[in-house]
Order: C-alpha cells, then structure tokens, then sequence
C-alpha cells in the first residue's frame, strides 16, 4: 500500500474529509438563506417596538455570508485536521517507528501535507459551490469571474495554512498546541488572511 493511498485511507476512515466537507457545505447553504431572510428572522423573533430596516440583499451580500462563516470554522477544522495528520510526536508509536523504521520522514510529510491540502481546498470549492448555488436560486447570480478568483486565492490560502501546520508540527510537540499555534500565525498581521483587501476586491475566504 503506497503512502497516497494509506493518507486518503486515514482521511476518508476516520471521517476527518467528511468533516470538512460537511463543514463547508453548511456554511455554504445557510450563509445566503441567513442573508436572504435576515430582516423577515428578526422581525419574527420581535425587536421590542424598535423597527429595524435592513437594505435588499445582493448577490454580494449572500458570498460574503459563507466567506464570514467560513473563513473562522473553516480554518478551525481545517487546522486540527491537518495538526492530526501532521503532527507525528503527539502519537508516541507513529514517533518510534517513523524515527527507526526511515531513513527520512520527507515522503511521508509530503504525502501529509499534499492529502490535507487538497482536502481543505475540495471542502471550500463544495463550499463556494454551494453557496454560489444557493445566492443565485435567492438573491441572484454573483459575477463568475470573481468567484473563480476568490475560489483561486483561496485555495492558495488553504495550502498556505496546511503548510504553515507541517512547519509548526516540526517545532512544537502536540496535536492542540500545533493547531493552536498555526491559527495564531494565520490570524497575526503578516498573514495573508488578514491582508487589506487588494485592488482587485479579493482576499483569501478560507
């Protein structure tokens, strides 16, 4: 059995890739139906004589939703699923053997990051997929090259977080102290997640 194969196994069997998925499906379902009926939710929950208007949502508003949603619970998940994956010192046995067994542990944290990355980007395409589906059925279509932009750049983004996952799992033993560390160096001010928005409108939506 070839490393690629044992990694997707681990992934798909111990349900971590339907968790991801799941995660941003969600996200992307409910995020333009919240910025659909927002005003009717709040008026039915009652404001206490206070009378709260809200604008006509736009496609933007419904993107921007699943982007808000996810780039928080999608980070998270995607974090600990790698720091799971990634961080062979939390598992005393994987330790031993890795450390005795190979000569080098490079393929099998290349075959690591490589299944993880690819899984968090297939989360967030679903995501988008779904919350594209769902803005243009309620509100209306969003521009189509914007959205294949945003899925792009974040994509890059996902990969950026998955990496930067492997590069802490080396230093800091653990899975919750891996995963707590790369999601404090992906919220600092050098991280691409929290770049100004560019010319362009885009930022990274993980």
């Amino acid at each position: 059995m070839t490393l690629w194969r044992l990694e997707w196994l681990r992934l798909a069997r111990t349900r971590r890739l339907l968790t991801i998925l799941a995660v941003y499906a969600f996200f992307g379902l409910t995020g333009p139906l919240t910025a659909r009926y927002v005003g009717e939710i709040l008026r039915a929950v009652g404001t206490e004589g206070v009378q709260v208007t809200f604008p006509e949502p736009t496609p933007a508003d419904g993107i921007a939703q699943f982007v808000g949603n996810a780039s928080q619970i999608g980070l998270l998940v995607v974090t600990m699923v790698a720091a799971s994956a990634l961080a062979f010192d939390a598992r005393r046995e994987m330790s031993v053997f890795l450390r005795t067994r190979l000569t080098s542990v490079r393929p099998v944290v290349l075959t690591a990051y490589a299944v993880n990355a690819a899984a968090a980007v297939a989360g967030f395409a679903l995501g988008t997929a779904c919350a594209w589906y769902e803005t243009a059925v309620l509100i209306g279509a969003p521009p189509a090259g914007s959205m294949l932009i945003g899925v792009a750049y974040s994509s890059v983004f996902l990969a950026f977080a998955v990496a930067l996952v492997a590069l802490v799992a080396a230093l800091v033993r653990g899975v919750l102290p891996t995963a707590g560390v790369a999601l404090v160096c992906c919220c600092s001010p050098a991280s691409p997640a929290v770049w100004p928005e560019s010319a362009g409108g885009c930022r990274p939506a993980c």
